[in-house]
């Protein structure tokens, strides 16, 4: 039985990735097919993509706190359970204890910056960030690089009563903040014109 190409573009759809994403792939050899007379460009159609052996996968698990150290197991169980199912090869796997709000995730910045990794997993998209997830999936393929969110339906009200709590208490901050950095501005306003007198 031959192989089944499809064109390059119903494999980005697949994948759920931008054609240039997808030639990226065809150019890096992540993906195997061949190249028409026309330009067209056919890879093999497979479920489980055909995968250069330097193509890197990380896993990422988080929960918000350390009582729930169990379930990031579990998480990450499944992640890698998941990549085994997509025959991927798992080369990083990652668990985080930290709120999906803090931008300051120090495992998670090193996961994204480590540009050897293609593609990184994870369960719900919430488990990766709260916030400005489009901005992030835009700046990987630009690396052509992919996440991939194995269930975009979240209901944790946990971890999300947790994040509300975070937000709140930082709104709260801000504000006393502010009352104080505004005192400071007026002190050091006020110390410069007696110093110029």
């Amino acid at each position: 039985m031959g192989q089944k190409y499809i064109k390059l573009s119903t494999y980005a759809k697949k994948n759920c990735i931008t054609y240039k994403t997808a030639y990226v792939h065809w150019q890096e050899g992540i993906v195997f097919g061949k190249q028409l007379s026309t330009g067209t460009i056919l890879v093999n159609d497979d479920d489980e993509v055909v995968l250069n052996k330097s193509f890197s996968v990380a896993t990422y698990a988080r929960v918000s706190s350390s009582e729930n150290k169990d379930n990031l197991n579990k998480q990450s169980d499944r992640l890698v359970s998941y990549a085994n199912a997509k025959g991927y090869k798992v080369d990083k796997i990652v668990k985080e204890i930290g709120s999906g709000l803090n931008d300051e995730r120090k495992k998670l910045f090193d996961l994204l910056s480590d540009d050897t990794i293609s593609i990184i997993i994870v369960e719900h998209k919430d488990r990766f960030s709260r916030f400005g997830l489009n901005y992030i999936n835009l700046l990987l393929e630009k690396q052509g690089r992919k996440l991939e969110i194995i269930n975009q339906v979240s209901n944790d009200n946990e971890d999300l009563m947790q994040d509300f709590v975070s937000i709140v208490t930082s709104f709260c901050a801000r504000i006393y903040g502010k009352r104080r950095n505004k005192r400071k501005t007026e002190e050091l306003i006020k110390n410069l014109q007696n110093i110029s007198k």
